[in-house]
């Protein structure tokens, strides 16, 4: 192994180390977040209330551009599906720091919470009891996939800007379809919960 090799292999340690690392610091700080034990300011800008319908128009487009990205490079188009890719890459970061930013300053909504009146009637909770196993399915492999997918996709666009096109293969094999199912899942989630919002 020669020197050059030593030290590639050097720098993919360092960098999986901090993909580790990022990856557990954003866990971290979303289980705060949702046990809200980060002191939260009585008053905030009513932009913030606008984010989960933010979040998943961001979802939905990197549903798209992923789709694209796939189509791109069946058709061996590289530029257009390393432009489509890094686009979602965008799209993601940016829903994550709103994601972050809403689950700040509002409290998690229950599937199934009272409506805006203050009840519901017995036959909306018998559609709640009966979609409520449903929502939190999704709710919960959403979740599951998206703290999985993470560290793939942030080493996928690593060896991908490497131009090592063989990891990077042998991560998007795995990565792609499970950032697909977060995307997509993600605009499910927000389309059965948006209706118990209380704002």
């Amino acid at each position: 192994m020669n020197s050059q090799d030593i030290l590639r292999k050097q720098n993919d340690k360092t960098v999986f180390k901090i993909v580790l690392a990022v990856t557990i610091l954003i866990c971290v700080v979303v289980i705060l977040l949702n046990q809200r034990l980060i002191p939260v300011p009585e008053t905030f800008p009513s932009f913030v209330y606008k984010l989960p319908m933010l979040n998943a128009f961001l979802n939905g487009s990197c549903s798209i551009l992923l789709i694209a990205s796939l189509w791109a490079i069946k058709k061996r188009n590289i530029e257009l599906h390393k432009k489509l890719n890094l686009t979602a890459f965008l799209l993601s970061s940016i829903f994550l720091i709103s994601y972050v930013t809403a689950h700040y300053f509002i409290p998690d909504t229950k599937f199934g919470d009272i409506d805006h009146n203050g009840f519901l009637d017995q036959i909306e909770l018998n559609q709640v009891s009966s979609i409520r196993p449903i929502y939190l399915t999704i709710l919960l492999s959403h979740i599951l996939l998206a703290v999985v997918v993470l560290p793939m996709i942030l080493l996928s666009f690593y060896y991908a800007l490497k131009d090592d096109r063989i990891k990077h293969k042998k991560i998007t094999r795995f990565s792609y379809p499970i950032w697909l199912y977060v995307t997509v899942s993600g605009v499910i989630v927000y389309a059965l919960i948006s209706p118990y919002y209380n704002y």
